[in-house]
């Protein structure tokens, strides 16, 4: 598949909605001390809080688990058999062109996202052979969606006649938060059957999507689904394609943020920071008159002003859980409830012989259990690609989603391993042939979940304590974000929040449309009575 020369450097859409920053100073700690935050976790989160915090004059100390930064999103070194260094993650990501406070954050090192390249296409198949693409859409709501439907193989005219228009009006006319008001106490399935949407689109549009949340259909919030199709489709007009880092994450994203976010002398960044990378926090304490105490597992504690938690929904629970003086029952309780997905693997191969010339970068698969993606990592990452060239040979990453509701043992993690590989071999017969130079499979179940009713329950960026503020994709924000944006949307609003309380100017933010396009559906919408 064809790379774009660059990715789109900033967003079209003029009906995308801007959030001023708030006025103030631009640097909190101009008159002498400068007070000091605590950022645990690396993830975008947390990045994204300590960029805003170190921007108006913080003193930010980052406390990072993983002896890497990026947190899902991240990137380190691994060695084949042979010895040679290769690069790995966790996983394809992929890069809206809606993702406008991620694009605020890589832009600090990047003004012109260079570092990013478009994919020309992401094609769907199913088991039925039938295949999707997003190549050639309008870009403008309701026709993308419209000629996406129109042209896909698994829609007729007839299923788009049967389809419930005043069950399926949410879909088109989102509000958030009120469409959690609304559906969140509907699962996905329930809610397209009542659509009447065709099975065969089902299985090949909506569940590709849920899936990318780490949750089957029937089990993820019809709210979560519809806030998404309006993200992504209906509510956006960004378009339907979008960008991958040209390289590993590490070298592409946050080695040059944390260089601009340690440099000295930067006149943009008047705080400091420090990275702690391969330290896990045990508990924090607070005191009303001394701030709080951060203690890790090293043995080691750290005084603070104020506290970002930016961590997984384990991290959080488990952090929490040893603070007793932080929160009260209430919140305390809401943390504790929250949940994960299932666990889900990513496998990635090196293989001795190239993939054919003609598969797509990124291959998205429905029913086709329990193979959710093929990615051919060596179209796109230079370090892949350098691996590929030098060995004649290709990268290439499986990943199974939603695989089971914990981590399997060891002879579950073979069976799904040689399924993928089947699945593989089934749909590019080519790899059949090939030899595996190489392999890594990671499993991990740290995902927030999406499940019907979880909205309501999630804890917002905002604690009892007004200096200990949270951040991360599993955080409650009434706006129309997901996924990577989610984390850096919180992740900006933390600061902002703690910004605020030293008078100090915020950072301001974007996101798609917060109401559905269509006045039209709009008001179907609201005469249509709650399910």
């Amino acid at each position: 598949m064809r790379l774009g020369a660059s990715a789109a450097r900033r967003g079209k859409d003029p009906r995308r909605v801007r959030y001023p920053a708030a006025a103030g100073h631009m640097d909190v700690g101009r008159g002498g001390r400068r007070p000091c935050a605590v950022v645990v976790g690396a993830g975008i989160a947390g990045l994204a809080a300590a960029t805003g915090l170190a921007e108006r004059g913080f003193h930010v100390e980052v406390i990072e688990r993983e002896r890497y930064l990026g947190g899902r999103v991240g990137g380190w070194t691994e060695h084949l058999p042979d010895r040679s260094a290769v690069g790995m993650n966790r996983g394809f990501h992929a890069f809206f062109a809606q993702y406008y406070n991620l694009r605020k954050l890589l832009a600090r090192t990047d003004p012109q996202l260079r570092r990013l390249r478009r994919l020309d296409d992401y094609p769907l198949i199913d088991a039925e052979g039938r295949r999707d693409t997003f190549r050639h859409l309008p870009s403008t709501p309701p026709w993308n969606a419209l000629a996406f439907a129109l042209r896909s193989p698994t829609f007729r005219l007839r299923d788009l006649i049967r389809m419930d228009p005043r069950a399926a009006a949410p879909l088109a006319a989102v509000s958030v938060p009120d469409i959690y008001h609304r559906i969140d106490h509907l699962d996905a399935e329930t809610f397209l059957r009542r659509v009447n949407f065709p099975d065969a689109a089902r299985h090949l549009a909506f569940e590709v999507f849920s899936r990318s949340f780490f949750v089957a259909p029937q089990h993820m919030s019809a709210a979560e689904l519809a806030t998404m199709f309006h993200i992504y489709f209906l509510g956006s007009s960004e378009g339907l394609l979008f960008d991958v880092a040209e390289d590993n994450f590490d070298v592409s994203l946050w080695a040059p943020l944390a260089d601009y976010l340690t440099a000295p002398g930067v006149p943009e960044r008047p705080g400091t920071v420090r990275f702690h990378a391969g330290v896990c926090v045990d508990r924090i304490d607070a005191a009303d008159t001394t701030g709080f105490r951060v203690a890790d597992d090293t043995g080691a504690e750290m005084k603070a002003d104020t506290v970002v938690l930016a961590v997984d929904v384990p991290g959080l629970r488990r952090i929490v859980a040893a603070s007793p003086t932080l929160g009260d029952a209430p919140w305390r309780s809401q943390v504790a409830q929250m949940a994960v997905a299932p666990s889900f693997a990513v496998h990635r191969l090196w293989l001795n012989q190239p993939v054919r010339a003609d598969r797509p970068s990124f291959l998205g698969t429905g029913n086709l259990d329990p193979l959710d993606n093929i990615s051919v990592v060596n179209r796109y990452e230079k370090q892949a690609a350098d691996w590929a060239r030098r060995n004649g040979g290709s990268v290439v990453e499986l990943h199974a989603y939603a695989v089971s509701d914990e981590i399997p043992r060891d002879a579950a993690r073979h069976a799904v391993r040689d399924r993928l590989l089947a699945r593989l071999y089934e749909i590019y017969p080519e790899t059949a042939e090939a030899r595996i130079v190489g392999e890594n499979m990671l499993w991990r179940q740290d995902c927030p979940r999406y499940a019907p009713g979880d909205f309501a329950r999630r804890p917002g960026v905002s604690t009892p304590h007004p200096r200990l503020v949270l951040a991360g994709d599993g955080i409650r924000v009434d706006l129309p974000v997901a996924l990577m944006e989610r984390a850096a949307t919180t992740g900006w609003i933390a600061a902002n929040t703690l910004v605020g309380q030293w008078a100090g100017a915020g950072h301001s933010l974007q996101t798609v449309p917060s109401h559905g396009r269509s006045a039209i559906l709009r008001t179907l919408a609201t005469r249509q009575r709650t399910p």
